[in-house]
């Protein structure tokens, strides 16, 4: 059982803010609750504690988006995704997190520096240039990071940024798609014993936070101008990619 001081409340209690916030349309800032969390309890206890918490903000985050969505998107990355955390379950015993997270950390810092210092975007025809092969590769690497770390924002965001869909569809579509992944992660991560230590009061206590940072997280998306925006998104990417990048460093043997 999770003991119950202060700072340990206060961390999670921010955490858990922090995963409403990215169901409220920031999706990469979720990424950074599991390792927020982890400062004080372990990461495997981190990640099953925020499960239910994600579970949570992700119902108010589908109503607040069930307007805003790219139909085509979730019609390819969802099954994708779905795949990728049978992948997860399947072999979660043979699965380096670190290194599948530094992977995805590489592709992250490239598709960053291409689309700051490289050519841009090109023009695109929004979700129509959502294709079926790239989005089932970039899919299952979401459902895969999402199982092992709770981290699929970033694969996420590599395919469908470049379509430049407008803001609110954007944020929506990635609500709803992990709103189905987290879903779909409960069962395996009970049969994997990840509940063990489950502390049901204290997510009692988390949930209004989550649901609080879901409303707010879409108040600051309506708000945000769309350059600014997307801007914030990709400068997140490439600080969640460096910092995958530099886990996988650091845990490293001498």
């Amino acid at each position: 059982m999770i003991e119950h001081t202060p700072i340990i409340i206060a961390v999670a209690v921010i955490a858990a803010f922090v995963v409403g916030l990215s169901k409220g349309g920031l999706p990469s800032v979720g990424t950074l609750s599991v390792p927020l969390l982890a400062t004080v309890i372990s990461p495997v206890t981190a990640a099953a504690l925020l499960l239910p918490i994600f579970v949570a903000s992700d119902m108010v985050g589908l109503y607040l988006y069930r307007h805003s969505y790219s139909r085509r998107n979730l019609m390819i990355l969802t099954p994708a995704s779905l795949v990728g955390v049978a992948i997860g379950w399947g072999f979660s015993a043979h699965l380096s997190s670190l290194f599948i997270g530094m992977l995805v950390g590489l592709v992250g810092v490239l598709f960053c520096l291409n689309a700051w210092f490289g050519r841009r975007y090109r023009a695109s025809r929004g979700e129509a240039d959502a294709k079926v092969a790239p989005g089932t590769f970039w899919g299952i690497l979401t459902g895969l990071t999402s199982f092992v770390s709770h981290s699929g924002a970033p694969p996420f965001q590599m395919y469908v940024l470049p379509q430049n869909l407008e803001k609110m569809k954007f944020a929506g579509t990635a609500t709803i798609l992990f709103a189905i992944v987290n879903a779909a992660k409960i069962i395996p991560y009970w049969e994997l014993h990840q509940f063990s230590n489950f502390d049901t009061k204290l997510v009692l206590w988390l949930a209004p936070a989550a649901i609080v940072g879901t409303v707010v997280g879409k108040r600051l998306t309506q708000m945000l101008p769309d350059g600014v925006f997307f801007r914030i998104i990709e400068v997140t990417l490439l600080l969640l990619s460096l910092k995958l990048i530099a886990d996988y460093v650091m845990a490293a043997p001498v």
